[in-house]
């Protein structure tokens, strides 16, 4: 098994009734609620970041999108320039 390690974290009061209520419908402790939310919530972050990239890789940007998230930036860069002594 895994080695496990305490943490301490500090909750809304209004967030830790709500969990109570979910772990004690589930028959949960509270290392339990929160290692299932934890790995549900990793799961579904690795989850979307997948669906992110299968549908990049689908329909990527054209070369005209390019070009125009280019310009754009050039023209958002040189009406805001970069002075490194003003920020001193």
């Amino acid at each position: 098994m895994p080695r496990t390690v305490k943490i301490a974290i500090s909750l809304p009061q209004e967030l830790l009734q709500g969990i109570e209520r979910e772990r004690r419908a589930t028959g949960e402790t509270r290392s339990q609620f929160f290692r299932r939310s934890v790995k549900a919530l990793l799961g579904r972050k690795r989850e979307l970041e997948d669906q992110y990239i299968r549908g990049y890789r689908q329909h990527p940007e054209t070369e005209e999108e390019i070009a125009l998230a280019e310009s754009t930036a050039r023209r958002a860069l040189a009406a805001n320039p970069w002075d490194e002594d003003a920020e001193e």
